[in-house]
């Protein structure tokens, strides 16, 4: 019996709104699609989360053998400042504030996001396509919605025709929206407005004269709309029908709403057999916000450079944080949890460490440990199992972890298990740790005569700072962040991290 045989998968379905046991369309096969990142600005700590939740899934689904097609795209086109078909490009703006092109503020910003996930131990996708490079596919499934009488085109754009959809079939379903509440709510249609109701939305929007990104179309010049470039890459990769679809849970309206009408106007078919989302950070129980203050992105989470901060954190560290909750919960950002953290990873990691040292050897065997050690790499699968709780698979992890420490000791013998149940103890306890949820051993960023030299220049600073040397302790703080290392003041002392 293989081991997703043995160990099923039940999941939370958005659509259905209840857990229900995993069983893709194709036996042994799996098929994955997650909306990436809009690449105009740096990567922030909820895209990571997000990426990260699925990741695991990815790594998960793997691990008990599927063979997983993993697609997640990178937006460079199409996403404009709101929801309501309005505004400029996100990248067209920047590039037009840089004085860039386009392309030059898509490749930097999608460098920057996959040095960030490198730091962070993703696995790389099985597929990572762009909006731009999909814009005749994304033309041809705009054609095909205006054939199927679901999108009209007005001078030059075209809109999805959301009334005329929900009449045969369900807008709403995934998000519980009533159309309507969404007719009554929000603004009004104005004269100049081409919509034939202000709840449809653009497949196909007309390039302004100053618009810098745009393709011909039998529409004319233009662009597509934000929700198309999923529904036409998740298809293209996985079919018209595939199994799991991702994202935070603010796209579920109206994104992902917007991409199970895209496919069901143009094919007929609905999409995803599976729709999954992530929630949201908080930082001290507040949203994590820029206009709050309390947003701060992933390499100053490393160096400690923020207010908020007391110290810097390792990426390991972020992410063991991150894992210890369920990927549907909120999950909050303090100091108190962020050193609670620092602490549980390099607990694991001893026991990690000790587990690649141990070699087995004979012994009386004790029937008790040797079931209770069966129950917990059982326990492995069955809370991974469950929806991927993650918090749950730790704290089976650390119970290992206790029993490898006993094992270092001689509170316990190997000996007390049998051989087979050893190395299933062994080959999961690592397994689970690094090929499932993605944490290492990270190795140390400074050795022992490097801490004492940056010891030795806090002092000095220190010793400046009391005789009112302000520009010495300035200096030694100027170049010591010049060199990598950040300085952070304290009413307990200074600490310092590596950028």
């Amino acid at each position: 019996m293989t081991l997703k045989e043995k160990y099923p998968i039940t999941l939370y379905n958005t659509l259905s709104g209840k857990k229900e046991v995993f069983e893709p369309i194709h036996p042994d096969h799996v098929g994955m699609y997650v909306c990436g990142p809009t690449v105009y600005s740096d990567v922030h700590l909820g895209n990571v989360r997000t990426f990260m939740c699925f990741d695991v899934i990815y790594r998960y689904l793997m691990y008990v053998g599927y063979k997983v097609r993993y697609v997640r795209n990178i937006t460079d086109v199409g996403h404009l400042e709101n929801d309501a078909d309005e505004g400029e490009d996100k990248i067209a703006k920047k590039a037009r504030l840089q004085q860039l092109e386009p392309m030059e503020i898509v490749q930097q910003y999608t460098n920057g996001f996959h040095q960030v996930l490198d730091q962070f131990n993703f696995l790389p996708v099985s597929i990572e396509p762009s909006a731009t490079g999909h814009i005749m596919e994304q033309i041809e499934m705009v054609q095909a919605l205006i054939d199927n009488g679901y999108a009209y085109e007005v001078n030059g754009s075209v809109y999805f025709d959301v009334s005329k959809y929900d009449k045969a079939n369900n807008y709403g379903k995934l998000s519980g929206r009533k159309i309507e509440e969404l007719m009554e709510s929000g603004r009004t249609l104005d004269s100049q407005d081409e919509k034939r109701n202000k709840i449809d939305f653009a497949v196909w929007k007309k390039a302004s004269p100053t618009h810098i990104m745009r393709w011909n179309s039998p529409w004319g010049e233009g662009f597509p709309g934000w929700h198309l470039e999923c529904t036409v890459m998740s298809t293209k990769y996985l079919g018209e029908s595939f199994d799991i679809h991702g994202g935070g849970m603010d796209l579920i309206f109206p994104h992902h709403e917007c991409e199970i009408a895209q496919s069901i106007g143009s094919t007929g078919k609905d999409p995803v057999k599976y729709w999954l989302h992530s929630n949201m950070l908080t930082v001290n129980g507040q949203k994590m916000s820029k206009s709050l203050g309390n947003s701060f992105l992933p390499h100053q989470l490393f160096t400690g450079d923020h207010e908020l901060l007391d110290k810097g954190y390792s990426p390991m560290v972020v992410r063991f944080f991150m894992l210890q909750s369920h990927y549907s919960s909120t999950l909050d950002f303090s100091n108190e949890a962020l050193q609670a953290a620092e602490k549980g990873y390099k607990r694991l990691m001893e026991g990690y460490k000790i587990s690649t040292n141990l070699a087995y050897g004979n012994g009386q065997i004790e029937n008790e440990l040797e079931n209770r050690t069966k129950e917990l790499i059982s326990d492995l699968f069955k809370n991974m199992g469950d929806d991927f709780n993650t918090a749950k698979t730790l704290a089976v992890l650390f119970e290992i972890t206790t029993m490898m420490n006993n094992f270092k000791s001689g509170n316990l013998k190997v000996g007390q298990l049998s051989k087979q149940t050893f190395d299933e103890l062994i080959v999961h306890y690592q397994g689970f740790i690094s090929d499932v949820l993605g944490i290492k051993e990270e190795k140390e960023s400074s050795n022992d005569l490097l801490n004492g030299v940056i010891d030795v220049l806090i002092n000095l600073r220190q010793n400046a700072k009391e005789a009112k040397n302000y520009q010495l302790s300035d200096k030694i703080r100027d170049d010591l962040k010049n060199l990598g290392v950040i300085l952070k003041d304290s009413k307990e002392g200074t600490e310092y991290s590596l950028m």
